[in-house]
């Protein structure tokens, strides 16, 4: 058996599952550098956990400052909010990635 059939073969490792709730659940949000951007994910991220400590929102220019990312610490309540909050995102026109 040649070495590429063996590791087709080998079993593929699984990412870790996430068991939810899951407290300090990490999320990066990066968009366009405005004025208003961290307003507007703080805005959304509102509605998807009431509880989010915004003691640990930090924020970060890229080196050209074109761009904007916002990080925080949310309760994620299910894999389906984790996708909504992504979709949210997305739909906005504002955010570039969510991590």
């Amino acid at each position: 058996m040649n070495k590429v059939a063996s590791v087709k073969n080998s079993k593929d490792p699984q990412p870790p599952k996430i068991e939810f709730p899951c407290a300090d659940y990490p999320i990066k949000v990066i968009g366009h550098n405005t004025s208003e951007f961290k307003d507007y994910v703080l805005q959304v991220m509102a509605k998807y956990d009431q509880h989010l400590d915004l003691k640990r929102v930090t924020h970060q220019d890229s080196k050209n400052g074109k761009f904007r990312s916002v990080r925080m610490y949310m309760t994620a309540q299910s894999e389906q909010q984790l996708i909504d909050l992504n979709a949210e995102f997305k739909a906005s026109g504002k955010v570039v990635t969510v991590l």
